[in-house]
């Protein structure tokens, strides 16, 4: 039989100390009562996703009750804006994402639409955002990050990086800057499997880490860590579980190699098959803290009270074990506590001179600017005047993104053009029936109405290719619109690539498939 340790102040502080690193969810869009007892028990954060989220006036009400609690509450969110949102994961997003502000390349533009979404989040109640992503795409066919990265330049990704980081900030919202040391050259999504990156470290220093040095010279309060494996820097362990990458890179000081952060240091979603598959949660979230995370993101899918005491018990007979040092777990409780300390004052901070605390159209300007229209080599293009056909090609979504949100720009030329008519087509129905007779349905479909072909990543999906390139020989004055990486050659009587789904790249490209002047 076995006894419990008794409650001493000490085992009550371990306990707090445990659940202070802990990032959990919820389900809901009010606070469970589970929720409200750990808060009060210690816990210091909490995750919001989609699914807690109503509106902003529910979204207020909600971190209001919960910091009833505690009042430094991290509330944290991922909010990359683009294909990304929660905030507006109903309706998409009224900011471009990352790849768009890449492609207009203005620091400036890059900042104060992070300080806009700054400002709406903390509006909310919101003071922590698991964003920007800091990865180099440098694979184009990565199935996860794409458009959610500025680019596949190096110092491009670290100057607009930098930007955002600023720009949120100045809101009072501490950013969480991604995936380190680097997800952008991956061809596997981590969300499923182990990403591998066989990159030497002249190659990680001089490409994945020049963004993330950008952050932390510009004040990133986090880093979120990523589940890769990086063999020249650790062969056994994902960057998540590596003290060679948190503590021997991220943590290490400048003189000696490293990056010399000192602020947060928060693992991606800890349920993500690339660590829970292999070392499942429990273990894994205590592998983390002593490689040296400070705080484990999980309730992604995982959402439960069982969860949160799991996690917090597992900690603590880590430390009881002597497998977690109990310094490793209090130093990580306190980098947590100091952050949450630094919320209370941060929305006080000053404006920077010469910016807009409140620039809501600033989200549709950027989509604007990113637009890259081609016309066709053919006859000139003639905007459309009646209502078209929009043959959506759409891929399976990645997790990051969700099937919730709603992309391309049906909804817009519909609001521009009534009577636009649409059809969506998957790759099970290319697999089931072949490209010729997907294409033979929109053909059928669009009758004798003009055509506007959305696709998403074409040069990924070689049955999106496929379906295109007979569209278009078939309707050659169909106007091809891509909101995701524009990798392809561009096709179609007038191409835009959009770079980006977001609700406002589609407003952006309806505009110019109907010939308006933006804003009209």
């Amino acid at each position: 039989m076995t006894t419990q340790p008794p409650v001493t102040e000490d085992r009550e502080t371990l306990t707090r100390d445990a659940l202070a690193v802990l990032q959990p969810g919820f389900t809901g869009t009010t606070a469970p009562d589970w929720l409200l007892r750990r808060i009060g028990e210690g816990l210091t954060a909490v995750g919001l996703f989609g699914r807690n989220i109503a509106s902003p006036e529910q979204l207020a009400a909600l971190t209001a009750r919960l910091r009833e609690e505690r009042p430094d509450l991290l509330v944290a969110i991922d909010e990359e804006g683009g294909d990304v949102t929660r905030l507006e994961s109903r309706t998409g997003s009224s900011f471009p994402g990352n790849l768009a502000l890449g492609a207009v390349d203005d620091p400036e533009l890059t900042g104060a639409v992070a300080r806009e979404l700054g400002r709406r989040l903390a509006d909310c109640g919101v003071n922590l955002n698991w964003a920007p992503s800091a990865d180099v795409n440098s694979d184009p066919n990565n199935p996860v990050i794409g458009v959610r990265s500025f680019g596949s330049a190096p110092e491009l990704v670290a100057r607009h990086t930098a930007a955002y980081v600023e720009g949120l900030q100045d809101a009072g919202v501490a950013a969480c800057t991604k995936h380190f040391p680097g997800h952008g050259d991956t061809a596997v999504d981590s969300h499923h499997d182990l990403p591998r990156i066989d990159a030497d470290l002249e190659t990680l220093h001089g490409r994945e880490l020049t963004p993330f040095r950008a952050a932390v010279a510009a004040g990133t309060k986090a880093v979120m860590s990523a589940h890769i494996l990086l063999p020249a820097l650790d062969p056994r362990h994902p960057a998540t579980l590596s003290r060679a990458a948190l503590t021997g890179l991220l943590r290490a000081p400048v003189s000696s190699g490293g990056l010399g952060f000192e602020g947060l240091i928060v693992t991606d979603g800890m349920e993500m098959r690339a660590v829970s598959g292999s070392y499942g949660l429990e273990r894994g979230s205590v592998l983390a803290i002593a490689a040296g995370a400070d705080a484990i993101c999980v309730g992604g899918g995982l959402a439960d009270e069982g969860t949160v005491d799991r996690l917090r018990d597992a900690l603590v007979a880590a430390v009881d074990s002597g497998e977690l040092p109990r310094e490793r777990l209090a130093d990580a409780a306190d980098r947590v506590r100091a952050l949450a300390r630094w919320t209370l004052t941060a929305r006080g901070l000053p404006t920077p001179s010469g910016t807009s605390d409140h620039a809501p159209e600033v989200g549709l300007a950027a989509a604007r600017r990113a637009l890259r229209v081609v016309p066709g080599g053919g006859a000139p293009y003639r905007p459309l005047a009646e209502a078209p056909y929009v043959a959506v090609f759409s891929p399976r979504p990645n997790i990051a993104v969700g099937d919730e949100t709603p992309w391309g720009i049906a909804a817009e030329l519909e609001r521009l053009l009534p009577g636009t008519r649409s059809g969506r087509f998957d790759p099970d129905a290319a697999q089931a029936h072949g490209v010729p007779a997907l294409v033979a349905n929109v053909l059928e479909a669009a009758a004798d109405r003009r055509i506007v072909a959305v696709v998403r990543d074409v040069h990924r999906h070689p049955w999106m290719a496929e379906a295109l390139g007979a569209l278009v020989a078939a309707r050659p004055e169909t106007v091809v619109v891509e909101m995701g990486v524009p990798g392809a050659r561009p096709t179609g009587a007038l191409h835009i690539a959009t770079h980006g789904a977001a609700r406002v790249c589609g407003r952006a490209a309806a505009e110019v498939i109907l010939g308006r002047d933006a804003g009209h």
